[in-house]
């Protein structure tokens, strides 16, 4: 499987995106400039975090007119896979690749730091190897990562199984003091109907590397290399 990873102005973490995937799982990575049009034969395509173009506007609304996302709707569209982390998730909501949005935190601060994830569901490649009863430490670095949808569309995301995680508290329980932005539902990251579309707030390109003695994220790369099948 080829991965393509974009990079749009303002982006600050497509570089640990390529080394986790080249260097650390040994696959084929084409970098992808926002203003192309051609996806170079790439099945999975990532929107990376950061601040494209300064997070003017709403984060990710002018990102979604870039040439490349044309081509990235198609992909998707298509069936084809399509992972935003951060700012790529910012994105994709924005583009409508995938329901809700992502509103400014609750507390209006930035927000750095180690959170943990609870998996909300096993029906999806990038969740399919984990273990639901593990809280995953994943870091997060956002200002705007409060998710939020109207009540029909919550709904319709619990009842279609497309929530895939959740902020929880260490011991895995998904309460009101774990959620670190005012998220509803403590949601933390979804997918769309198709299964195909994923996206999260926390940054598990941040917690694959045994050098940063956090390789929790790298679970969710190895269940994508698993179970996502090309047509």
């Amino acid at each position: 499987m080829k991965f393509g990873v974009v990079t749009f102005p303002g982006s600050n973490c497509d570089a640990d995106i390529v080394y986790v995937l080249e260097s650390i799982l040994n696959q084929k990575v084409e970098r992808l400039w926002h203003k192309e049009t051609d996806l170079k034969g790439a099945d999975f395509i990532i929107l990376p975090g950061g601040f494209s173009y300064g997070d003017y506007l709403r984060s990710g609304a002018i990102a979604k007119l870039s040439p490349i996302m044309s081509e990235v709707i198609k992909h998707a569209n298509n069936g084809g896979y399509v992972m935003g982390i951060c700012n790529g998730f910012q994105i994709l909501t924005e583009a409508g690749l995938l329901d809700g949005a992502l509103l400014h935190n609750n507390n209006q601060k930035f927000i750095c730091k180690n959170i943990f994830l609870k998996t909300a569901s096993m029906n999806t490649s990038i969740t399919k190897d984990l273990d639901m009863s593990k809280a995953y430490k994943i870091p997060i670095a956002h200002g705007e990562g409060r998710y939020y949808a109207s009540y029909e569309t919550i709904e319709k995301l619990e009842d279609n199984d497309q929530i895939l995680f959740k902020y929880s508290n260490e011991q895995g329980e998904v309460v009101n003091d774990a959620n670190p932005n005012g998220s509803v539902n403590n949601i933390a990251g979804i997918c769309n109907e198709g299964r195909n579309v994923f996206g999260m707030m926390p940054h598990p390109e941040r917690a694959s590397d045994k050098e940063l003695a956090n390789e929790d994220g790298k679970a969710m790369f190895l269940s994508i290399l698993n179970h996502c099948q090309l047509n």
